[in-house]
């Protein structure tokens, strides 16, 4: 699909650069040939993004002043990330700014000052201040001989790049990132001297890009760390994971300190639900403790032992961290719904298990309403199917696609051309994975495969009897949902 690049046009708000952003993607024909040629990313993508930080204005070590802290890992960097900022928030840093990935509703959620994202007019202000800086820039050719003049970076790298000039533009005092995938070689990886590195549980995930094993999934995420600062990370991590991580460390001048789940928070109300998020939690208290104390806020961090007592300011922080889409319930008349994005095998087993307990007890209806239209869909069920699996009946099943509307239409901010159309509008994805929860469940739910995400809302308030609806496998279903739900 060709999108427009109003570039001539006399107006140039949020649409327009919606319409610029979303003519960046990588289409699924050529993220398919990349996949088959066995190519994976290298040193050159920062020195690319080092290379379009100048073209817009920039030298990297300036970037130094956001005092960025730096979290990657498989599974809850976003809610870390977001207990990080609530955190910060309680001491009064003046400007915090966040960088987070994917986006729910609107692509403004991605870069966020003080918990807020960024209002449609300063995108649209700050997009296009980058577009055209680098359209009126050139690259050495012999260094860069792909970047030619008028090209730009794609989706996720314009992106960040765009996170950078907002914050500096905006005097942010402190900067959240969360690492788009890997470390090594992410974009977000231009930062030089960041106040703390945290890398939160390790899993499998994103394998054609980090490789197959727990070992090259840590080296990835191991390549944010960087010299003389301190990095952490959970102890519930693989050891094959962490020895790797330890190494990592060693390599690039600095320790790491791995954080226990700290006594004060057991039992204690987080502002993101479930058990599992505590985990998290303790590594936003090492983290955000460390950056107040670079910052003078606080006279040293906080200890990373299990009894070290947790500032008051700091449980209110987590206590009040809002992040949707991750354990989140809505009620909506009869409907309750249990919303988690979760996307990989850790995640998935971790929401389901979350999901399970809320419901277990209710005899209610139960409804599942699940797609991943990227990742092993099916792998991804079996792994719900186990934790949810006997305690759980579902009494209907429903597979829906990532379109927002029946008319076959996608919101303008959750455009994605990084699938295949003709799966798509085929519901393959949505077919295979109606035969293997029959494998899984035989025919005790009812089955329903739908073409869009309104239609598969539009089922389930026909049922007309309270019913408890469990949303999870992408944060694409989600942001979509969310969407419709807003168009009520």
């Amino acid at each position: 699909m060709k999108l427009p690049v109003p570039l001539k046009m006399a107006t140039r708000g949020y649409q327009e650069a919606i319409a610029a952003l979303n003519s960046l993607q990588s289409n699924y024909a050529n993220i398919m040939a990349i996949r088959e040629s066995g190519d994976r990313k290298n040193r050159m993508n920062i020195w690319e993004m080092q290379e379009w930080s100048r073209r817009i204005g920039y030298n990297v070590s300036e970037f130094d002043k956001l005092n960025v802290v730096h979290i990657t890992g498989t599974k809850g960097k976003g809610s870390t990330a977001a207990f990080v900022t609530s955190i910060l928030g309680q001491y009064k840093v003046p400007k915090i700014g966040l960088y987070t990935s994917p986006h729910l509703k609107s692509v403004t959620e991605r870069i966020r000052i003080n918990g807020n994202p960024i209002s449609e007019d300063k995108f649209a202000k700050y997009f296009f201040e980058v577009w055209d800086r680098l359209e009126n820039t050139e690259s050495e050719v012999t260094r860069f001989p792909h970047m030619v003049p008028g090209s730009k970076p794609g989706y996720f790298k314009y992106l960040t790049l765009l996170s950078f000039h907002v914050f500096m533009q905006e005097g942010c005092d402190c900067c959240v990132y969360e690492v788009g995938v890997g470390g090594e070689f992410d974009s977000t990886n231009i930062i030089e001297r960041p106040l703390a590195c945290g890398i939160t549980q390790l899993g499998i995930d994103h394998t054609f890009i980090l490789g197959d094993t727990i070992e090259e999934i840590a080296w990835n995420k191991g390549g944010i760390f960087k010299k003389q600062t301190p990095a952490f990370t959970v102890k519930e991590q693989p050891l094959e994971g962490l020895r790797m991580l330890e190494k990592r460390a060693e390599e690039r001048g600095t320790k790491l300190e791995e954080v226990s789940i700290y006594r004060d928070l057991r039992g204690k109300k987080l502002g993101i639900s479930g058990d599992f998020q505590i985990i998290n939690a303790s590594l936003a208290v090492a983290l955000s403790s460390q950056a107040l104390a670079s910052m003078y806020f606080l006279p040293s961090p906080v200890s990373n032992a299990e009894d070290a007592a947790i500032p008051p300011r700091f449980l209110q922080g987590l206590e009040c961290t809002q992040w949707e889409g991750r354990c989140q319930i809505l009620v909506k008349g009869s409907t309750t719904w249990f919303i988690d994005g979760a996307h990989t095998k850790e995640s998935i087993e971790a929401a389901s298990s979350w999901f399970t307990q809320q419901v277990s007890n209710s005899q209610k209806k139960k409804i599942l309403l699940f797609n991943q239209q990227s990742r092993d869909a099916n792998a991804l069920l079996s792994n719900l199917y186990s934790k949810t699996n006997p305690r759980v009946q579902f009494d209907e099943v429903i597979f829906t696609t990532n379109v927002t509307w029946t008319s076959g239409s996608y919101s303008s901010d959750l455009v994605s051309m990084n699938t295949s159309k003709e799966q798509v509008d085929n519901l393959e994805v949505q077919k295979s994975l109606a035969e293997k929860w029959i494998t899984l469940d035989g025919k005790r739910s009812k089955i329903h495969v739908t073409s869009s995400i309104e239609a598969a809302h539009e089922l389930i308030k026909q049922l007309g009897e309270p019913v408890n609806v469990f949303v999870t496998g992408s944060l694409h279903l989600v942001g979509g949902l969310f969407v419709v739900f807003d168009n009520m």
